[in-house]
């Protein structure tokens, strides 16, 4: 079986208040077999979604490459912006090799609430995924229940919206399940209610403009 490992650390600091919170990037990353147009940084997959979609909101004009300064820019981004990002997932064997959460198996988690404590200005978890089986928040409420605590629900609509409290500092911590920025969620925005009826007001809108959409009320 192939161990996939998470290629990245952590990228916290103290001045962060957001925390983008996904599972693992696709398998070439820990091998370091990238394609072209990839950036060595988290999420920078040339599929993936995300940082075309903050490049709109924040029109910040991001080289996408494999290079150095591609890195930099998103890092500059990251603290200026106060995001950290910390995956949840360490490692996980895969029998194929592939990028599907389904496919993990023998997963080991990150300790989130300890990364909490460490950086305690850290108030709100992004979830680049919901609940479903290997999503990261059905991760983090199985790391929450080792130490008997669950989330409580603020919002059920999508992206919805629950909360907790840190059991070491007492401060109350919001998650948000953002719509997964990745071409297999394709289907589920699409039958998005809210996605059907701009997208019968406007046949050109997109499933990236309804994450455009959705994303930027929360960064």
């Amino acid at each position: 079986m192939f161990l996939h490992t998470h290629p990245y650390p952590p990228f916290l600091f103290k001045e962060a208040t957001k925390l983008i919170v996904g599972t693992l990037p696709p398998p070439r990353f820990t091998t370091g077999d990238l394609k072209e147009g990839d950036v060595n940084f988290c999420y920078g997959s040339r599929d993936g979604q995300l940082w075309p979609i903050l490049n709109i909101i924040f029109d910040l004009k991001l080289s996408f490459e494999t290079s150095e300064r591609a890195i930099e820019e998103r890092k500059k981004f990251l603290r200026k912006r106060q995001i950290g990002i910390c995956d949840i997932v360490a490692s996980a064997k895969r029998e194929k090799i592939d990028a599907s959460d389904l496919g993990m198996q023998q997963i080991q988690l990150r300790n989130l609430l300890q990364y909490l404590k460490q950086y305690p200005n850290i108030k709100t978890l992004l979830f680049t995924g919901g609940n479903s089986k290997n999503g990261p928040e059905y991760f983090f409420r199985k790391h929450l229940k080792e130490y008997g605590l669950s989330l409580k629900t603020v919002s059920d609509e999508v992206p919805r919206i629950n909360e907790f409290t840190h059991p070491s500092t007492g401060k109350l911590v919001r998650t948000v399940s953002l719509t997964a920025p990745s071409g297999a969620a394709n289907r589920a925005v699409g039958s998005n209610p809210l996605y059907k009826k701009l997208k019968g007001q406007n046949p050109n809108f997109t499933t990236l403009d309804f994450r455009v959409m959705q994303y930027s009320s929360f960064f």
